[in-house]
């Protein structure tokens, strides 16, 4: 799935701690049945919850609010729940735009969620930096678990039906420093048919997340 940049101009589209938190588990490999059916994976996320990214560049904090896109959040917990980010690489960097991932590193598992689309949420909230958004093609209804991270204000993508769910409320330099030398540069359809495998031998400078982890109130 392609968000292509023109500056200001978006075009043709294909295509969130502190104390007092404590967190679940990240995905294990009991998860991996899960994740080969994705009919299983319909729990209703919480009004707000955060999500802790390890990478390799270091970590930083989702945090979601489910009333601004509740389908998005909704599959976003359940992916994180069940371990789908961990191991996923950082392919499209653009500078001055945006960071997208949401290819699993396990080519089995992309064949599974390729075609598990989720229904369009109404924008609510505008593509601002440091906000999450669903990567999609311009069909409607055409999100599965492709994500990005704006660097800047990409308010233009918002008339184009990409809402977000979510913000980085902490670690944003974190996201900003992720690796851009490869640009665009890696192709979409080999990450899904090979996964890690051609990621690893054509772009082995790629960032990467080591785990995605939702992080709860030890209050609940």
């Amino acid at each position: 799935m392609r968000l292509t940049a023109i500056p200001l101009a978006i075009v043709a589209l294909f295509f969130a701690i502190g104390t007092g938190f404590a967190a679940e588990q990240p995905g294990t490999k009991s998860n991996t049945t899960k994740l080969m059916d994705p009919a299983q994976l319909k729990e209703t996320a919480p009004a707000k919850f955060q999500v802790k990214f390890e990478t390799s560049k270091g970590e930083f904090i989702v945090e979601v609010t489910r009333a601004w896109a509740p389908n998005g959040a909704d599959r976003f917990y359940n992916l994180v729940k069940n371990g789908y980010y961990d191991g996923c690489r950082f392919f499209r960097v653009v500078e001055n735009f945006m960071v997208q991932f949401g290819i699993n590193g396990d080519p089995k598992v992309n064949a599974v969620w390729k075609s598990a689309q989720i229904n369009d949420d109404p924008v609510k909230q505008t593509n601002m930096r440091g906000y999450v958004t669903y990567a999609k093609t311009n069909a409607p209804n055409s999100r599965t678990t492709q994500l990005f991270i704006n660097f800047k204000d990409n308010s233009p993508l918002d008339n184009q039906g990409f809402a977000p769910f979510g913000a980085v409320s902490k670690g944003m330099a974190v996201v900003e420093a992720i690796n851009s030398k490869n640009g665009e540069k890696p192709d979409q359809s080999r990450i899904q048919a090979e996964g890690n495998t051609y990621l690893e031998k054509a772009f082995p400078s790629l960032d990467y997340i080591k785990t995605a982890t939702i992080v709860t109130s030890a209050a609940k």
